[in-house]
């Protein structure tokens, strides 16, 4: 576990001053069923707390800077694409944060190393953990290098799916989006979900996720796709 906290050190470009920090940014919610005081994962979500306060403000600065003529609402679209749920997992992957995680066993074998949830609450702990160590400028800096590369200028505004899939279906006069969940697998900890969504007159798509929510902004986003490069 040590070579795996190595490795994050030198992925994130920060080497952390008080150890223990680190440990219980890396040390998940979950441990607390163990009732393992030093493991409880109160000081975990205590840092997922912190953690996202200190993620949404980076975020936010970078945005206000590159985007200097957009109005507020135009910059609160761009700043929930970048913070969702999904975009911080596929930071954590980046740095290899799910190996350096401690885990209970009922996460670990439902896949909590890649779990989406688990990976975006360990971003944050650990965004926290470098910001109660090294200061604001230090976190600032390590979330810069990981969201600057998704941060064009003159890129167009981020669209929610479900919302944009409402828009086109409403717009052709086809009435609302139909989601239906067709399944519910996995262990209650860590469950699937498989949504359908049906549009008038189109064939419907299909999409898992972790939660409800995340299946139909898959689903939502798939049949979008699939619409828009039918049309003429």
């Amino acid at each position: 576990m040590q070579g795996a906290r190595a490795k994050l050190e030198a992925a994130i470009g920060y080497r952390f001053a008080d150890a223990d920090r680190l440990i219980a940014a890396l040390s998940h919610s979950s441990l607390g069923r163990r009732g393992n005081a030093r493991s409880s994962g109160a000081d975990f979500e205590r840092l997922e707390f912190l953690g996202d306060r200190v993620v949404s403000l980076a975020v936010a600065e970078m945005l206000a800077q590159s985007y200097p003529a957009e109005n507020e609402g135009d910059l609160a679209k761009r700043h929930a694409a970048l913070v969702r749920r999904e975009q911080l997992a596929a930071h954590a992957r980046t740095i290899g944060l799910g190996e350096a995680l401690t885990l209970s066993n009922s996460e670990l074998q439902g896949g909590g190393r890649d779990n989406p949830a688990v990976l975006a609450d360990a971003f944050e702990a650990l965004v926290a953990a470098i910001h109660l160590d090294g200061g604001y400028a230090t976190a600032q800096a390590v979330v810069r290098r990981l969201f600057e590369p998704l941060i064009q200028p003159q890129s167009e505004l981020p669209r929610e799916p479900k919302t944009a899939l409402q828009e086109w279906a409403q717009g052709r006069g086809l009435g609302l989006p139909v989601y239906r969940v067709t399944a519910q697998e996995g262990l209650a900890h860590a469950p699937r979900f498989v949504v359908e969504v049906s549009v008038a007159d189109f064939p419907p798509a299909t999409a898992e996720g972790t939660s409800k929510r995340l299946a139909e902004r898959a689903a939502a986003l798939e049949l979008l796709q699939r619409l828009e490069a039918a049309k003429p």
